[in-house]
């Protein structure tokens, strides 16, 4: 409900082409060597799976853009299938959670599909993820003020993650014209 890209909703997913044609415009149009990729956005990468997969073996062909796996990072809100689906490949990617509550009640209201994959059903995920894989999981953190900033939610976050070779992104919020969520404030983190 913070995001502002899908305030008009998705119209449909983009090809592999589509999606390199993006990274080449970029080079082109800054004169400089994109070295890092991060899949996010308007889309939900693991919506787009076969499209996406064939993206990542494109731009990192040698014969192409050449860009090392582990410098591409695939964010998703937590489709629990994808993640299996993704780690049966073994990518050296980095995966990206948007967790952005530490308990059911606060995600839920954040993010509907957590009705689909509870908190649980995704932290467990996350985990077979990464002893399928051994990568590192990055889980993403919007501080929204009075929501999921308190020390509770801190302490719950770092329970539910515990022993968890994790990384933690606190992100703070971008304020959507006409939300009523607002940015935590520097004292409250």
């Amino acid at each position: 409900i913070f995001c502002a890209s899908f305030e008009k909703g998705a119209t449909r997913n983009l090809t592999a082409g589509e999606i390199l044609l993006e990274v080449i415009t970029a080079q082109k149009d800054s004169g400089v060597r994109i070295s890092n990729i991060v899949l996010m956005g308007t889309g939900e990468p693991l919506d787009n799976y076969d499209n996406v997969m064939a993206f990542l073996d494109l731009v990192s062909c040698d014969k192409g853009v050449n860009i090392g796996m582990r410098h591409i990072s695939l964010s998703t809100c937590g489709l629990v299938p994808g993640i299996y689906r993704l780690a049966e490949q073994k990518r050296q990617l980095t995966l990206s959670i948007s967790l952005h509550a530490p308990n059911d009640e606060i995600r839920t209201k954040l993010m509907p599909v957590n009705r689909r994959y509870n908190v649980e059903t995704l932290i467990k995920a996350c985990r077979d993820y990464f002893d399928m894989t051994g990568r590192r999981i990055s889980f993403e953190y919007a501080m929204i003020a009075g929501v999921n900033d308190t020390q509770a939610c801190a302490l719950e976050l770092a329970e539910l993650l515990r022993g968890f070779n994790c990384h933690v992104n606190l992100i703070p919020l971008n304020h959507v014209d006409g939300s009523p969520l607002k940015p935590s404030t520097r004292r409250d983190l």
